[in-house]
């Protein structure tokens, strides 16, 4: 089975996270510049089986678009345009870097390690993977069971 990466997109910064090959567990993997996101997918696909790739967009608690959801878009239209035969979706991911400095904080990470973004970055795309890969379990792998994709 192919590995399933997963993105938090920011303006400057991408954290990125990788399933198992059997799509159960989320592994944080690294940060990287969003500006060089392509070239750091490419660069994994030569070394891992990478069959798909979920990227979390931001929307606020009314389901509407945020300062984040642009520059998401951007990058979502890119990944399509630079990766065609990859299936490339997207869910939601409020409260997820507020649940990653949670994690952190619960694995007791210090102080100053918690303080860089790139740690809760990494962390956030592990937890948006985390729930794609609970929802295609509980939901299969259908159509009617496909992640919510905010209309994208």
């Amino acid at each position: 089975m192919a590995v399933i990466l997963a993105l938090d997109v920011g303006g400057k910064r991408t954290g990125m996270a990788v399933s198992d090959e059997e799509g159960i567990f989320a592994f944080p993997l690294q940060t990287v510049e969003t500006s060089k996101l392509v070239v750091e997918i490419r660069n994994l696909m030569r070394e891992r089986n990478l069959g798909e790739i979920v990227m979390g967009m931001p929307v606020n608690l009314k389901n509407e678009a945020t300062d984040g959801t642009i520059k998401a878009k951007q990058v979502f239209a890119g990944l399509k345009k630079a990766f065609p035969a990859l299936e490339i979706s997207t869910i939601d991911e409020r409260f997820t870097s507020r649940m990653a400095k949670d994690a952190l904080l619960a694995g007791g990470m210090k102080k100053s390690d918690r303080r860089q973004k790139e740690n809760t970055d990494k962390v956030s795309a592990a937890l948006i993977l985390q729930s794609y890969l609970e929802q295609k379990s509980r939901f299969g792998s259908g159509t009617q069971g496909k992640p919510n994709t905010n209309g994208i």
